[in-house]
């Protein structure tokens, strides 16, 4: 099981303080340059988590190509969303705290929650030294206990049914938790959303759930027009009488003040939301389909980017450096990543089931 860290304990106290700023002034521009709603601090720490996250998954895109891991999937171009995420999240273990069940496309969430590069390397190489799996599963696919992280899973769209249940357990304990789940577009048509809907939304019985879309308008090779009959995937949650929002994935500042509003709004309510981000898929659906990056698609960063410098939030005299920064620890993860155990065949039965001897089950 993943350990925390007097290192990790620092980044989580750092971005408690961050995330506090939105109640100060909005960051304030000279010039006749436009204001933006987020306190300037915050601003800049959501860009420099996005980028962090995005030179991490094209770290692990090159670890893939140079025969390094079997294979990789990941969350390029859903940094607008990942990164407010996970500043939002009420992060810690047990039902006070919020509960996540994401899909293999959050690493951004992860990190502005604080997770070290060095674990998704660990995972993407398959080391006896990743926290989440024990180099035992997929990329991306995360297990974080200390922040009530649920397992990823490979199986598509389950982690909807699963969050039904940390959801009901909220709920019954009366505690301060929401349940945050995330998925695909094309997995909405799996039993297990419709599931989600269902028990979300129980007359009287409502849950404490932030139910999210990722739409990057792609089923692996699937366009999003030949499926959908509805104009919004969210529009499904008004025939179950769910608050429902369409939310610009591709604009960090709108993803922030909007997911903040909707957090709020399960918390003051116990009521369920579904919230539709609509998000790009830069490097392909994974390294099946050859993950390379896709132009055509808007990049998210550089349109951040470009706001923050307009604005005068950002100098373009740092940029290189929030990205030379980040690409020279990765480097150094992948270094020293590369030499570490590998799982043993002793450790292939370790973790299949939680801890019941050692467990306290007060925390849950």
């Amino acid at each position: 099981m993943p350990r925390n860290s007097t290192s990790r304990k620092k980044t989580s106290d750092k971005r408690k303080k961050v995330t506090k700023a939105t109640k100060k002034s909005p960051a304030k521009s000279s010039g006749g340059r436009k204001s933006l709603p987020l306190e300037k601090d915050l601003l800049l720490n959501m860009y420099d988590l996005m980028v962090k996250s995005r030179v991490l998954e094209e770290r692990m895109i090159k670890i893939y190509k140079m025969g390094q891991a079997y294979f990789w999937i990941g969350g390029p171009g859903e940094e607008g969303f990942g990164v407010p995420l996970g500043l939002l999240v009420n992060k810690g273990m047990g039902h006070e705290h919020d509960w996540l069940h994401l899909h293999y496309r959050c690493t951004p969430t992860l990190i502005a929650m604080g997770m070290p590069m060095i674990d998704a390397v660990r995972l993407i190489m398959n080391k006896a030294t990743d926290p989440s799996t024990g180099g035992r599963n997929f990329s991306n696919h995360y297990c974080y206990p200390q922040w009530n992280v649920a397992p990823v899973t490979s199986p598509i769209e389950v982690q909807y049914s699963v969050a039904i249940g940390t959801a009901w357990a909220q709920k019954r304990e009366k505690a301060k938790g929401v349940t945050i789940v995330s998925g695909g577009d094309a997995g909405t048509a799996e039993g297990d959303f419709a599931s989600c809907l269902v028990w979300a939304s129980r007359p009287g019985n409502e849950l404490p759930m932030l139910i999210t879309v990722q739409n990057n308008r792609w089923g692996i090779s699937t366009s999003y027009e030949t499926q959908h009959g509805e104009k919004y995937i969210a529009d499904r949650g008004k025939a179950f009488g769910i608050r429902t929002a369409v939310i610009n994935g591709n604009d960090p500042i709108e993803c922030y003040l909007k997911t903040q509003e909707e957090l709020n709004y399960i918390k003051k309510t116990g009521k369920p939301v579904l919230a539709e981000y609509k998000v790009s898929r830069l490097y392909g659906h994974s390294s099946a389909s050859g993950a390379n990056l896709h132009e055509e698609e808007e990049d998210v960063l550089k349109t951040f980017e470009a706001q923050l410098l307009k604005s005068g939030v950002l100098k373009k005299a740092t940029i290189q450096d929030v990205y030379k920064k980040y690409y020279d620890e990765s480097l150094k993860a992948m270094k020293k990543v590369k030499d570490e155990a590998d799982p043993t065949k002793e450790s292939i039965w370790d973790h299949i089931y939680f801890d019941n001897e050692n467990a306290d089950w007060r925390k849950f």
